[in-house]
């Protein structure tokens, strides 16, 4: 008991500055915007907020933006988790060889995770602008008669133009969690497949997808709460236009609370999205965590 204590004090010292921290600026903020989901906050914060029971959630569920802004998140979602795992998947396999400058080719594929969003969409946007790099390439090509296609202005492209941004920001972070795992996989297994007559991609389908499944797990679990959570690309490159086309939940929570000024309904929104991506959590760690990915 006397040595335990000592060890217990110590770990609590340690930890004390995290759970500070943690306790600050997420646990506190969160208790609140759970008491104002239930109240109705004016914009002077020196007033008593007024307590309005379930009324901002029977608005959520009655609200045709938040059905719309759902979808389009879960379109998002769709548009973007099967290509990171299975483009970050191909791109580990890829760079997973003994070849002369083949850390080179890690690196190059890893640095736009390294570059800023905001850098990221600002270059996007202006490769996708009528006058931008595309278009340019396009008209050089088809000549004159090419009319100029409205990337970020057309309802139909602006979304799949945003999702490819974060296609290229995070397909080199998934990549390395695959490498990893292939790393991790001794060869004599592929050399036991290949007497048996695997070979090629098949080694592939027989060794590397099995072997691989908890971080395949881990991969799209994330990338769904990433892509669930996505603002800074609708913000910087569309501002959730046009005609609302891009506008996901986050990007509603910003507008409810910093355009609209409607704050409580803005802590409600936001629990949702936070349920949304509890559910994701739990997923993640029900088909993960007892495979040491946690």
């Amino acid at each position: 008991m006397s040595t335990s204590s000592p060890r217990t004090a110590t770990a609590w010292g340690f930890l004390a500055p995290a759970v500070l921290l943690i306790g600050l600026s997420v646990l506190i903020p969160a208790a609140m915007a759970l008491v104002m989901s239930f109240s109705q906050a004016g914009l002077d914060v020196s007033e008593p907020l007024q307590f309005v029971g379930l009324a901002n959630y029977r608005r959520l569920l009655a609200d045709p933006m938040f059905a719309r802004v759902s979808a389009t998140t879960f379109l998002y979602l769709v548009g973007v988790v099967p290509p990171i795992v299975l483009g970050a998947l191909a791109l580990a396999v890829l760079v997973n060889r003994s070849l002369p400058g083949i850390h080179w080719f890690r690196g190059a594929f890893y640095t736009p995770v390294l570059v800023s969003i905001v850098v990221a969409a600002i270059a996007f946007r202006w490769i996708y602008a009528e006058n931008g790099l595309i278009n340019g390439w396009l008209v050089a090509l088809l000549g004159d008669r090419f009319s100029p296609i409205g990337f970020l202005t057309s309802p139909l492209l602006a979304l799949p133009s945003v999702m490819l941004v974060t296609l290229w920001k995070g397909l080199g972070y998934y990549m390395v969690i695959f490498l990893a795992g292939l790393q991790g996989i001794a060869p004599e297994l592929y050399e036991a497949a290949a007497l048996d007559g695997s070979e090629g991609w098949r080694k592939h389908l027989d060794i590397t997808l099995p072997l691989l499944r908890p971080y395949l797990t881990l991969v799209a679990v994330i990338s769904a709460i990433a892509a669930t959570k996505v603002f800074e690309e609708v913000f910087l490159m569309t501002q959730g236009g046009p005609a609302d086309a891009t506008r996901t939940i986050v990007y509603y929570v910003y507008d409810q609370a910093f355009t609209e000024l409607e704050i409580s309904y803005a802590c409600t929104v936001g629990l949702a999205l936070f349920m949304a991506v509890l559910l994701l959590s739990l997923v993640r760690y029900a088909f993960a965590g007892d495979r040491g990915l946690t």
